[in-house]
Formats: structure tokens, sequence, C-alpha cells
């Protein structure tokens, strides 16, 4: 096929924004779709620039002190009602794992959504002290959220993301280290992947569900 038969196959941005999204990454197979709807198959070029976002990412997380660790793909039913406001945003695309082979578990297990409440329990285990502070972990993973509208890269079922969880001695210390990712987040975005974003904090009844505050980047497709 021809670079211009290539192009032809693509549809334009003006006419349709989304189905012109959807062709450039399938089409620049980047992604491919899997026989489970709403996931994908993320391809060799796909994941390399991947790679190239979590590895820069990482090194500068690692700069600032943070130690990566892994939390379970798997959360008791009872430690996820424990955080119920926390992850009040996220029950309704919750999937849930009811049996083991053939035979039905006594407790249903949630399929990490996110894992604020695993980070929680985990540091109520091993943090004793002042002394033990402040703990700055960070986790590479994947999270599975039932979407009802998906896209890929954008919204799919399970998707690759990093996650960081700090604890401090005092609420600025907090501050200062939600202020400082904030901004390495935005720098990613501009100076690695050229997107212009805008950093701030979310209106009360957009921030997210349990926290005391909410800062974001954003950004404007047009």
């Amino acid at each position: 096929m021809s670079k211009k038969q290539f192009v032809e196959k693509i549809t334009s941005m003006e006419d349709d924004f989304a189905q012109w999204y959807t062709d450039v990454v399938t089409k620049a197979r980047l992604v491919d779709y899997s026989s489970v709807r709403g996931s994908m198959i993320i391809q060799p070029y796909g994941f390399k620039i991947w790679e190239n976002i979590r590895d820069e990412l990482d090194r500068q997380i690692k700069e600032t002190g943070h130690e990566n660790v892994y939390m379970p793909l798997f959360i008791p039913e009872s430690l996820l009602q424990q955080e119920k406001d926390h992850i009040e945003g996220f029950a309704p695309e919750v999937a849930w794992v009811t049996h083991g082979g053939e035979s039905e578990l006594q407790e249903r297990l949630c399929v990490r959504p996110t894992s604020e409440v695993l980070f929680a329990e985990h540091y109520k285990n091993i943090i004793h002290s002042y002394r033990d502070l402040p703990k700055l972990y960070n986790q590479w993973a994947n999270v599975v959220r039932w979407e009802k509208t998906t896209r890929p890269f954008l919204r799919t079922l399970e998707f690759l993301w990093q996650e960081g969880h700090t604890c401090h001695e005092t609420e600025q210390e907090a501050i200062e280290e939600t202020e400082r990712m904030l901004h390495t987040y935005a720098s990613l975005c501009e100076d690695l992947l050229a997107i212009p974003v805008i950093k701030g904090r979310k209106k009360e009844k957009e921030k997210f569900a349990g926290a005391r505050f909410t800062y974001t980047v954003e950004k404007l497709d047009a």
C-alpha cells in the first residue's frame, strides 16, 4: 500500500475527530482490539512509547526518594468496604472474582481499580512512629475498571498506570509532596510529550472521593 493510499484510509480529523483518533492508533499499529470488549492489545511500537514515558517518569520519581513496590491484584471485599468513601466513584466499575476454579469463594475479591486501601493497610503495619516517616512508595501496575464506553488508550477496561502513595509527619509536608509531584507530571507532559497542560485544583464536587482536595493537570483536545 502506498503512503497516499494509507493516508486516504484515515478519516479526516475535521469530519470525525473520534474516528480519526481510532484510525491513527490502529493503522499506526500502536494498538489492536482484543477478544474482550473494551480491552486492547498494546503492540510493540505502542508499548515502546509507553516504556519511554514510564522510564523517564520512573527516573524522576526515584530522584525524589521514592521506592518502587508492588501490591496484590486482588482486594478482599471486607477491606474495600473499610474505605468505601474513597472508592465511591469506582464502585459501579469494580470487577469481582467470585470463584476459584469450580469453588465459590467465601469472600468476593475485587480486581483492583486503584490501590489506596492496600497501601493504607500496609502502612498501618509498618509505620509505628514518626521515626518511620516519611514513607514514599510508588507502584507501576495494571488496574481494571468496567467502563461502559471505551476507546483505545483513553478509556479501557484494563490499563497500565503509575500511582504514588506517601505518608508524612505533617500536613504541610504532604501538601509539599503533592505539589512537587504535580509539577513532575506537568513537566513530563510538556517537556517529554510536548502536550501543554494547566495545573490546578479540582472543585469541591469534582475532587476524588474521600479526599481533602484533589490536584490535577488538564489538557483540551480540539
